[in-house]
């Protein structure tokens, strides 16, 4: 079950050529980087953006991501990515996106769900979140679905 509608804005792209594998569909390394972008969307929109990362030394660093690929996804497909916050503690975030072809209804094709911590880079170690982005990061708190939280399945 797909996640509700959240009020972050939603990540758009178009498949690229260049991005299609052997089999005719969105090779694998591509659904992370439109996630990327979409991680990169999330920052910039509550504050965690260029300007902060250079005047505060801090960032995001992902240390922890699951994707679950549902479906091929086809050349020059249109796709959105929605992303909701299902956790954010003083240093810890836990992101969710979600891979749709067009408008996010219906399942996904693909998500990702991410275990990030907020890092000093010159300190080398975590650091609280500043207070005005963890407001704006728990105001955009969502429920999880089911099936977030879960490990790979064992064969």
């Amino acid at each position: 079950m797909s996640t509700p509608p959240s009020r972050l804005p939603l990540f758009r792209q178009t498949v690229r050529d260049e991005w299609i594998d052997y089999n005719g569909h969105l090779s694998e390394g591509y659904y992370v980087l439109l996630f990327g972008f979409a991680t990169d969307a999330l920052m910039d929109e509550v504050g965690l953006d260029a300007g902060y990362r250079e005047a505060s030394g801090c960032s995001l660093y992902t240390v922890e991501a699951h994707v679950r690929y549902l479906r091929e996804v086809a050349r020059g497909s249109d796709l959105t990515v929605r992303t909701a916050v299902l956790g954010a503690d003083g240093k810890k975030l836990r992101l969710l996106h979600e891979l749709f072809v067009g408008e996010p209804s219906g399942e996904p094709v693909a998500t990702e769900e991410l275990f990030m911590l907020h890092v000093d880079q010159s300190a080398g170690r975590s650091a609280p979140l500043p207070a005005a982005a963890h407001e704006r990061l728990t105001a955009l708190l969502a429920p999880a679905p089911e099936w977030a939280g879960r490990g790979i399945r064992e064969v």
